[in-house]
């Protein structure tokens, strides 16, 4: 049982990442009729948003010490970050020691930057064009971003440090009355799944309780009559594009502790994101959620050594024989809407 709870845990964290970033890719098929290859790549601009911040406040230059003395005596030389020179020791050093979370400042608006351009520049010019062309369009566009990332980061991957106090591990099974040491999870881990958590209710409020997400549900709905009301949609579904984005951004930038950021990470989730999408339903945005969770934690237990010696590789085909099952037996997926995919 506690192998099993360890399971589910590891598969929620991953399938917080599936959420995330199939809710971005649902907003944007809803609102835009667009099927965004390239979307798995916002994950990875996210990803090396933080690879950035924390370079940048980790840079540093050199200063003399005449408290220290090297092996010779001579005053020793030390390098001194720059926000430690700015903002003083301790809150430099909290500053760069949080530079993940602090990232965000920078994802969300290169984010929203990065949706709009590629929204405006080139989507735009393809909403009327068959899917087939998108794939095609958006998949090059992923291409090109990934070679762009390795041509300035390099091949390899880079770790990225979570904040001092959320590194190691916990005892969660104490917590729910196991023996101690029976179920040990990682601090950052729990970390993600909480902020998954706010991030989603955040779009869903934002959906359902603003004018603005009113209006997009509507548009969503029926985007003709929208427009003959006098309502620029298509300015507010470029919003929710960069919305999208942004949700992705995060996401990536968050799980960078978790998966150390590298130029193919968003290949490797975009594919299981688009299965994350048909399984919950095509522009179902509940769907994408929980579809993301329920396959995560599939793909968690999957992975347990008693079911991979009875089933060898399952844990590398679990999602995709889940995806088959669905679509023989619920084309429109497990929560999308009647008739979307059923022809």
């Amino acid at each position: 049982m506690d192998a099993i709870l360890l399971q589910i845990l590891n598969g929620l964290d991953k399938g917080s990442a599936y959420a995330l970033i199939a809710l971005g890719l649902t907003l944007i098929f809803g609102t835009l009729g667009v099927v965004n290859f390239a979307h798995g790549a916002l994950f990875m601009i996210g990803a090396f948003c933080a690879v950035a911040m924390n370079r940048l406040l980790s840079l540093s230059f050199e200063t003399i010490d005449p408290t220290r003395q090297d092996f010779l005596g001579n005053p020793l030389k030390v390098q001194t970050h720059y926000v430690e020179a700015w903002f003083g020791p301790e809150i430099g050093n909290a500053i760069v020691d949080w530079a993940v979370p602090v990232s965000l400042l920078l994802t969300v608006p290169i984010m929203v930057l990065v949706g709009f351009a590629m929204e405006r520049g080139l989507i735009r010019f393809f909403y009327k064009r068959p899917h087939a062309d998108q794939i095609l369009v958006t998949f090059g566009l992923a291409i090109v971003i990934q070679e762009v990332i390795k041509y300035y980061f390099g091949a390899n991957p880079i770790p990225t440090p979570a904040p001092s106090m959320f590194r190691g591990s916990f005892d969660f099974g104490v917590l729910i009355g196991f023996e101690p040491n029976a179920i040990i999870y990682p601090y950052w881990r729990l970390v993600y799944f909480c902020f998954a958590a706010v991030v989603i209710g955040a779009v869903f409020a934002f959906l359902q309780f603003t004018t603005f997400g009113m209006v997009v549900r509507a548009g969503m709905a029926d985007r003709e009559t929208v427009g003959l009301l006098g309502i620029d949609i298509d300015k507010r579904f470029t919003v929710m594009f960069g919305i999208a984005a942004a949700v992705a951004g995060v996401a990536g930038a968050m799980y960078a502790p978790i998966n150390s950021p590298n130029y193919h990470m968003g290949m490797d989730f975009l594919v299981l994101s688009f299965v994350v999408v048909v399984v919950g339903g095509m522009g179902s945005l509940p769907g994408a959620v929980a579809a993301g969770f329920l396959l995560g934690v599939l793909e968690g237990i999957a992975s347990m050594k008693e079911v991979i010696d009875l089933i060898p590789g399952i844990n590398q085909v679990i999602i995709y024989l889940v995806a088959i099952v669905v679509l023989l037996t619920r084309p429109r997926g497990l929560m999308g809407r009647k008739g979307v995919m059923e022809d």
